[in-house]
């Protein structure tokens, strides 16, 4: 196992359940990217309930709460200590070959012998910038989500955050509170209201079994991979984090960012209030589907009756560029996802985009498996709550395959996984 967060740790429980020999191998410590790569003020998108994970859940007095960042990382330490997961913390995988019985895997404190590998390192490893972002201004600070930690950190005077899904809105949110100027660019993103007729709108997608959708119930999974994150923050009042309440306290809304000249002239998009209006659709269209299971469930009279949100507010002829050369701009955030880092992985098994190719988590290559990444086997695949049903799943497939092998070679009669 290659990784030592909540995906990783949800497989090690249920290898572990079977009896299979493993070992679970991580860079840092147990959720280190939780520790060291996000912004300080971040809580959990979900409510504390929905922190389930297989032999391991929430207790405490607020359910309905949302973890601060310190809190998420108590709570997937203590889960490898529950389950008493076999972490190597601080081993740092350089390699993953394949092998006649197998993998070899090599790592900075020694090598394993092993006949299935599982990759659990994560989604979010490494920040996506636009080609073009050199094209700025030497002058202007440039800052990716995962290298944001607070806005003390930045200097005084404009900011530009790109990108509004979840990430961008909240550090959009926290920047302009602490005084500065923001503008927002704006691309495709999928508005939620935080609370919707009395409930989480997590425990409606929950109850209503939408993000239960399988992969392979998707018309396009490739594309439903590519989605982006709800525009959802926890916070303490539970209020909606939208463009709505970001432009009521004066952020500036501008379209995608699509290049920025050699002059240093950023270019956006015109289409933002389509953009918004799509976004509002896909919203309502959420919340009829809501509605009409609450419906069919007899919930209706127990719950507020059904309503919508006011449409996305745009101004009027947002402008379609600005001289970055000016000064108006200090800092630029770059809010603009991430993709996983598998430049250790030695075999045929990514494509063109440097994604592993995988059906459910089964990647091509016999006896590797993939875990944690987003709509893996179901649309809650990315989220704490998903990797449990996951981790079941491709537990069962992982020792059918074993059962499956012959006897393996001299060496491996001590296990599945053995040091080399």
């Amino acid at each position: 196992m290659i990784g030592a967060g909540h995906a990783g740790l949800a497989m090690s429980y249920c290898l572990a359940d079977r009896s299979i020999e493993h070992v679970v191998l991580e860079r840092g410590d147990v959720a280190n990217t939780w520790r060291t790569e996000r912004w300080d003020s971040l809580r959990l998108l979900t409510p504390n309930w929905q922190s389930r994970l297989p032999g391991f859940g929430y207790i405490g007095d607020d359910p309905d709460g949302y973890r601060k960042l310190s809190e998420v990382v108590d709570f997937i330490a203590r889960y490898a200590r529950v389950i008493s997961a076999p972490v190597r913390a601080h081993t740092t995988v350089t390699a993953v070959r394949r092998t006649e019985a197998g993998y070899m895997v090599c790592a900075d404190h020694g090598e394993w012998l092993c006949r299935t590998v599982v990759l659990a390192s994560g989604a979010c490893n490494i920040a996506r910038v636009p080609s073009f972002a050199n094209r700025t201004p030497r002058s202007i600070v440039k800052l990716t989500a995962q290298e944001y930690r607070n806005p003390e950190q930045i200097a005084d005077g404009g900011v530009l955050v790109v990108g509004a899904s979840s990430s961008g809105t909240q550090i959009a949110n926290e920047i302009h509170r602490s005084g500065r100027p923001v503008m927002l660019s704006v691309g495709e993103h999928i508005r939620a209201p935080r609370v919707y007729r009395g409930k989480d709108i997590e425990w409606w997608m929950d109850a209503a079994g939408v993000l239960d959708e399988r992969y392979d119930e998707v018309d396009d999974i490739a594309r439903a991979r590519r989605v982006p994150s709800l525009q959802l923050a926890g916070t303490y009042d539970r209020s909606t984090l939208d463009l709505n309440a970001l432009t009521a306290i004066g952020v500036k809304l501008v379209g995608r960012l699509v290049g920025v000249t050699e002059g240093g002239k950023a270019q956006f998009a015109g289409s933002l209030p389509n953009m918004c209006a799509l976004s509002d659709l896909k919203m309502n269209r959420l919340l009829d589907l809501i509605d009409t299971w609450a419906s069919d469930n007899g919930l209706d009279d127990a719950a507020p009756p059904p309503h919508r949100l006011p449409p996305t507010r745009v101004r009027n002829a947002p402008p379609l560029s600005m001289d970055l050369a000016s000064g108006e701009i200090k800092t630029i955030i770059w809010a603009t996802g991430y993709r996983p880092d598998y430049s250790w992985l030695d075999a045929p098994v990514l494509d063109r985009k440097g994604l592993v190719i995988h059906d459910g988590g089964i990647v091509s290559s016999p006896g590797m498996y993939l875990i944690g990444a987003p709509f893996l086997r179901r649309r809650k695949s990315a989220l704490i709550d998903g990797a449990g049903d996951d981790a079941r799943e491709l537990t069962a497939h992982l020792e059918a395959y074993l059962g499956n092998q012959r006897a393996p070679a001299t060496g491996w009669n001590k296990g599945d996984c053995v040091s080399a």
